[in-house]
């Protein structure tokens, strides 16, 4: 067994990546593909699932054939992926009806609040964790059922399946043979009991969503099936499912109550384990299952950050400011302070711990002096302050303040970015050697359940820190920029509010 690989397959918001691990935790091949983000209306975001089915299944491909290996190399193939993202599908085809509604999609905002006017925000919380918003799958299916010609009659007669991104992936692997989730994606639908660890019928009654739409829900470290399709002509045990953030929680072994892990991607998602029982947030924060193994659940407290990484794409793609990501920590460094200027990145509106789903996107304090160094500077400090938001908030719940932060995910490699954030947090942030532990904790989750690693235990010994980030920034400085910042919220939000 050790002599095999496991195969992580990541898929994300915007590309579909596959990365080969060996028994030591180590990459040993990675492959990755972008694929189209496709924007109907202001506010809309979808995918053409077929496109996330074909990068996927050629990531995975090419992560294993140009190492010369097949699938008789694989021990285990382990699944992470985006979150809440939608799809439903025809069972007797396997085609989409409609594109898959990305979890950024704003368009059920309406459906949301007639939700909330029928008394229905203390149900949802007390039974899935989650605040009614229009980011969970419940809301975009009921969303397909009733604009898409036909879909309602076919749900009604069995015909339709809904999954997770995670479930349409493993649809396809098996063809067509295995319709599962696991546990943390189940949980991000405010459709699933997380005490109860079931889908729940008054929730699906309520938001008129048939039940023989939903997949069979599994741990996140079990044999759930095997593949099927032509990707490999070995059929490999499919072992471990986990939403991205999950993933990353349990690929930074953040095992313990208390440990927490921000990943710093298209958004940013700061989730703390809070160990066997769940907690309940008083501060506007996501009560959710971190994962399942074998017969013991995990929670977590998670703040969902809509717009991290996604800002320093929007400087490159949208307004043409930089020509690639990496260029943003030179620019920022070539001024001391963003002079003043705040950016409240409310693209897809604000997540924790201000879940308002009409704010957008604002800059505030800009000049005649301003220029892009300053915007460049700003759009770092913007991610670093809403991460500090929402731990400040998971701090408030639990009565505690954390030891450290660690960090992974694509931006985690701009040190400026990650100075700011310890001088922000007042507490260290600890970057990890391998920042991929998104794929790293599927793979860990497909691996446990296989057998190819021993335990936990042995797991935890891998885990190695890069680099630790301590603050070292005068007080009243940061506090002064606290307060600045805060200013830039209400008046992002008091925009959003006026309409």
């Amino acid at each position: 067994m050790k002599n095999k690989y496991i195969l992580a397959l990541d898929q994300g918001t915007t590309s579909s990546r596959a990365a080969l691990f060996d028994h030591a935790g180590n990459i040993i091949s990675v492959a990755q593909k972008e694929f189209r983000q496709i924007y109907p209306q202001p506010g809309w975001v979808e995918h053409d699932p077929r496109e996330i089915w074909a990068t996927q299944a050629g990531v995975a491909a090419e992560a294993v054939t140009k190492m010369g290996l097949n699938g008789t190399s694989i021990a285990a193939i382990g699944i992470t992926n985006q979150r809440e993202t939608t799809i439903v599908w025809e069972r007797a085809t396997g085609q989409p009806i409609y594109n898959a509604i990305v979890w950024q999609d704003r368009r059920t905002a309406d459906y949301c609040d007639q939700l909330k006017e029928r008394g229905l925000e203390q149900t949802v919380r007390a039974k899935t964790g989650l605040p009614i918003d229009a980011y969970f799958s419940a809301t975009k299916i009921n969303w397909i059922l009733n604009n898409v010609p036909g879909a309602r009659a076919k749900a009604e007669r069995g015909e339709l399946a809904f999954g997770t991104v995670d479930s349409w992936l493993i649809w396809n692997f098996s063809q067509q043979g295995l319709h599962v989730t696991d546990v943390t994606n189940a949980s991000r639908t405010m459709l699933f009991n997380i005490h109860m660890l079931d889908w729940d019928d008054e929730l699906l009654a309520a938001m008129d969503i048939p039940r023989n739409m939903l997949p069979k829900v599994h741990a996140s470290s079990e044999i759930v099936g095997m593949t099927k399709s032509t990707v490999f002509a070995t059929p490999i045990p499919i072992a471990g499912i986990a939403g991205d953030q999950h993933a990353a929680l349990f690929g930074q072994m953040c095992t313990e109550p208390g440990m927490a892990k921000n990943t710093y991607g298209t958004g940013c998602f700061l989730v703390m384990n809070t160990g066997k029982k769940p907690v309940e947030s008083n501060n506007n924060l996501i009560t959710t299952i971190a994962w399942k193994v074998g017969d013991e659940v995990n929670y977590a407290l998670e703040g969902s950050i809509f717009i991290g990484g996604a800002l320093v794409q929007w400087l490159r793609d949208g307004i043409s400011m930089i020509k690639s990501a990496p260029e943003i920590e030179q620019l920022a460094r070539s001024v001391q302070t963003s002079d003043g200027v705040y950016i409240v990145p409310a693209f897809a509106g604000l997540g924790a711990p201000h879940w308002n789903p009409r704010a957008r996107g604002s800059v505030f304090g800009v000049t005649r002096g301003t220029t892009s160094a300053h915007i460049a500077r700003a759009s770092l400090e913007a991610i670093a302050f809403q991460s500090y938001d929402v731990l400040k908030a998971m701090e408030a719940d639990l009565g505690v303040k954390i030891a450290e932060l660690r960090v992974d995910g694509g931006a985690v490699t701009n040190n400026l970015l990650m100075q700011f954030q310890a001088d922000l947090l007042g507490v260290d942030v600890v970057r990890p050697q391998i920042i991929e532990t998104t794929a790293l904790g599927a793979a860990y989750l497909a691996g446990l359940a296989v057998n190819y690693w021993s335990g936990i235990d042995e797991i935890k010994q891998q885990w190695k820190q890069d680099q630790r980030f301590s603050r070292t920034e005068d007080q009243d400085k940061i506090n002064a920029h606290k307060k600045g910042w805060q200013r830039a919220v209400n008046a992002s939000i008091a925009w959003a509010d006026s309409e």
